[in-house]
């Protein structure tokens, strides 16, 4: 048996998320069904983090093993072609045995995209979240680094995370205004269930002013979900990037993000 790795980008608006779920549609299954038709025999992958309905990725690292040889070409455009369009292999690549998508990676960097203006998305519709109220990304920051560093997370995990531990550590989180767009990204170790979308609802009430900066600390210590606020829509969220032991040789492939980013950062 021979273990292979892929990178995907998807649009999540059409599913139930990643896991592979009866009755509904999911990524996982969607890729399963092309790998297993290019394979001839079944296919089960396994992924770096499941994402929830109506998440997106640009880059979601896969495994799987196969006892056929194709060419790696097989592997994406072959793949490709029996993809709807909303779901892309971007590279394939054979693996040692020691390598797994999801154990094996160091950090994992999410990135929540938020239109900020009067007016709602129209091209973007589905792609982004939309937030009316102006927005101080300063605020937003400030807040923000409080949650730094290993902590119970369990205010900002889902009630029904089924995690057995809630603690999680946050190396980095950033809020960046590009025009009427902020981006929060935001690098870990792993993240719990909503983890993103509850840090990013609780930065938004801060940054429009309806609540104090100290309380995303404030939050963090109390331990319970419902010192919370609501939780941002999964419009805007994208698994932006999975980090790996260079040993893996897995590549950084630029996403469209990436070049947003860099291009207002050049021209700011």
């Amino acid at each position: 048996m021979t273990k292979y790795a892929l990178i995907a980008e998807y649009n999540g608006n059409r599913y139930s998320g990643w896991q592979r779920q009866q009755f509904v549609p999911s990524i996982q299954a969607k890729i399963e069904q092309a790998l297993s038709s290019i394979a001839n025999n079944r296919i089960s992958v396994t992924c770096s983090g499941r994402t929830d309905a109506g998440v997106h990725a640009l880059n979601q690292v896969i495994h799987f093993y196969t006892n056929v040889e194709r060419p790696d070409i097989a592997w994406t455009l072959g793949v490709n072609s029996l993809l709807p369009d909303d779901i892309c292999i971007n590279w394939a690549g054979e693996m040692p045995e020691q390598f797994d998508a999801r154990f094996s990676a160091l950090s994992r960097t999410y990135q929540y995209v938020i239109l900020n203006r009067r007016t709602r998305p129209g091209l973007l519709s589905g792609l982004v979240t939309w937030q009316c109220r102006d927005l101080d990304e300063f605020r937003m920051q400030e807040a923000a680094e409080y949650l730094l560093g290993e902590h119970d997370f369990t205010s900002y995990r889902a009630i029904a995370c089924q995690s057995k531990i809630p603690f999680r550590r946050i190396h980095a989180i950033t809020i960046q205004r590009f025009g009427d767009w902020v981006i929060l990204t935001i690098t870990a170790n792993a993240f719990l269930h909503h983890m993103v979308r509850n840090i990013a609802g609780v930065l938004m009430e801060i940054g429009w002013g309806k609540q104090p900066v100290n309380w995303s600390e404030q939050v963090l210590l109390a331990r319970d979900r419902t010192a919370a606020g609501a939780t941002a829509p999964p419009d805007g969220l994208y698994l932006a990037h999975v980090n790996y032991p260079v040993d893996f040789d897995v590549p950084k492939i630029r996403s469209l993000m990436d070049y947003l980013v860099t291009s207002f950062s050049c021209n700011s």
